[in-house]
């Protein structure tokens, strides 16, 4: 989905909206993002981080983190947002996503940018 860095997160949660409205569970998605963090996943990470983590072992809800977490699990569906970040964070980012996703992988992001870093 075509987006800018600022628009990224928002084309995201409308990739969400849409992957809900089709009938897909909230479990089987995963919302990464390169540069600042999802605003829920800054919200839940309030609460401390084992609360935070303890989100994805119930697979209970769509679950956002960030793009190279090293405790990310894969899941049916990832929404990756490519909402900044220096280039190498975001290069990064595409693979880590594509690693996550075992059926299908939506990215928000500058398509100029993305054809850059790839």
């Amino acid at each position: 989905m075509p987006a800018t860095d600022a628009t990224a997160v928002s084309a995201a949660d409308d990739a969400v909206d849409v992957l809900l409205d089709a009938g897909r569970p909230p479990a089987d998605i995963l919302v990464l993002t390169s540069g600042e963090p999802h605003p829920w996943a800054q919200h839940e990470l309030s609460f401390g981080e084992d609360s935070y983590w303890r989100q994805q072992d119930e697979g209970d809800d769509v679950f956002y983190a960030q793009a190279t977490a090293e405790r990310v699990r894969k899941r049916l569906a990832v929404v990756l947002a490519v909402n900044g970040g220096t280039d190498e964070e975001s290069a990064a980012a595409l693979p880590a996503a594509m690693a996550h996703a075992t059926e299908l992988l939506v990215v928000c992001g500058d398509p100029e940018r993305l054809r850059t870093l790839l």
